[in-house]
């Protein structure tokens, strides 16, 4: 097999089908190479099969880059509204969650489905299982990748085979090394939107509390930093969600979200009521009930179980022990007791790691790229999207954003 095209794609995924698709739309000559046996895999697992493909609060500030403009471009030529008329007019019904994120009625392989369809209307060639031998630049400018089962060259290379997360899928860091053989620098890579773990004296400490979950606002805080607050501002962002305690250590949306920006050896602060002013309520209680004991007016507003483990500590912060009535307290116990609660921190062994990591943060430097066509610049007809680039959103349909709109702006240009 030997065949020539304007443009390669290699990567079958939402960048890489965004990138193909609007490219031909063009009346490129495009082919799409992935050595998957089946398209788009990610959505079709994503969002409890049900696919978060965008967000509505999208914005740069909910992405993380070493260089935290380069997205701005991309993200404002292709919008999280460019996308859903694509969804409304293939007739997809979808509904919106919390903190915009918007979900498939029905099923995420309605996605793939636009994408593919949309890909054999404009001609775009889909060439799956193949396994890529070698990528390089010939002498006439075109680009050759060398398969298995023959030569494919193509004048413009679109790189969207995504970053290292889950493995079994097939994921790999192919485009780091594609990108370091053309001399490209790399942005350290590392799991993100990650389970974070606990150490095995912390497990044993939360062993009761597996399956437990609760609204929680969380941050991360530095590697120096002790229960009780006393540091400096730090400015990385607080997610306020849930967290769920597992068997291995801590999850849940609040979890995945600041394991992005927390780092080894550093803690994170938890407020765990954060929906409320407690010291107010607290300071009321004592006025209105004060026979109450600490245990009974926190179950009102934590789990059972997580008192039942906190209370000695609490108690003791505050200077009383578990039984001491409220109108016992001073302000000053109260402010401790708060004080605690509010800003409790854990100090994390590790997080799960690429198996389950949803996203790879780090990836091609942007600096390397220009941020309006995704082209490398010292590599024309080069260009990089997706997850392999070092531009990685939160959690709750934002990453998708992001491969719709550099593959819109690839395929724009290529």
């Amino acid at each position: 097999m030997r065949d020539h095209f304007d443009v390669a794609v290699i990567g079958a995924g939402a960048a890489g089908m965004m990138a193909a698709m609007t490219a031909g739309r063009r009346g490129r000559r495009v082919v799409v190479i992935d050595h998957a046996k089946a398209p788009g895999e990610k959505i079709r697992i994503s969002g409890g099969g049900r696919c978060n493909f965008t967000n509505l609060r999208t914005a740069p500030s909910a992405f993380l880059s070493a260089n935290p403009h380069f997205a701005k471009s991309a993200l404002a030529r292709f919008t999280p509204q460019d996308f859903l008329a694509m969804v409304e007019a293939r007739g997809i019904s979808w509904h919106e969650k919390t903190l915009g994120q918007l979900f498939c009625d029905g099923s995420a392989r309605e996605i793939v489905a636009l994408l593919t369809d949309g890909m054999a209307e404009a001609g775009v060639d889909l060439r799956l299982g193949q396994t890529i031998e070698k990528v390089e630049r010939r002498a006439d400018g075109a680009f050759g990748v060398q398969l298995a089962a023959g030569l494919v060259t193509a004048q413009r290379l679109i790189v969207a085979s995504g970053g290292k997360s889950i493995p079994k899928m097939g994921a790999t860091g192919f485009a780091y090394r594609l990108a370091e053989s053309f001399g490209l620098p790399l942005v350290e890579t590392r799991p993100g939107l990650v389970p974070l773990t606990l150490d095995p004296q912390q497990l044993a400490d939360y062993a009761d509390l597996t399956g437990i979950a609760l609204p929680v606002s969380v941050r991360a805080v530095g590697a120096d930093a002790g229960q009780g607050g006393g540091r400096k501002a730090d400015k990385r962002p607080a997610f306020r969600e849930a967290m769920l305690f597992t068997h291995r250590g801590l999850s849940g949306p609040a979890i995945l979200q600041i394991s992005s920006y927390w780092r080894e050896g550093e803690t994170i602060a938890i407020d765990l009521i954060p929906e409320m002013d407690l010291a107010g309520h607290l300071k009321t209680l004592r006025r209105q009930a004060g026979r109450q004991q600490l245990r009974g007016v926190l179950a009102d507003f934590m789990p059972k179980r997580l008192v039942q483990l906190l209370l000695p500590e609490l108690a003791k912060v505050a200077g009383k022990v578990p039984e001491t009535p409220l109108a016992d307290y001073s302000d000053a116990a109260i402010g401790a007791l708060v004080g605690a609660l509010k800003d409790f921190t854990l100090k994390p062994a590790g997080s799960e790691g690429y198996r389950t990591a949803e996203v790879t943060l780090g990836g091609v430097d942007t600096k390397a790229l220009h941020s309006r066509s995704m082209e490398a610049q010292a590599v024309p007809g080069l260009h990089f999207i997706g997850e392999c680039v070092d531009v990685t959103g939160w959690l709750g349909g934002y990453n998708f954003q992001w491969a719709w709109a550099s593959g819109f702006s690839a395929g724009q240009s290529a």
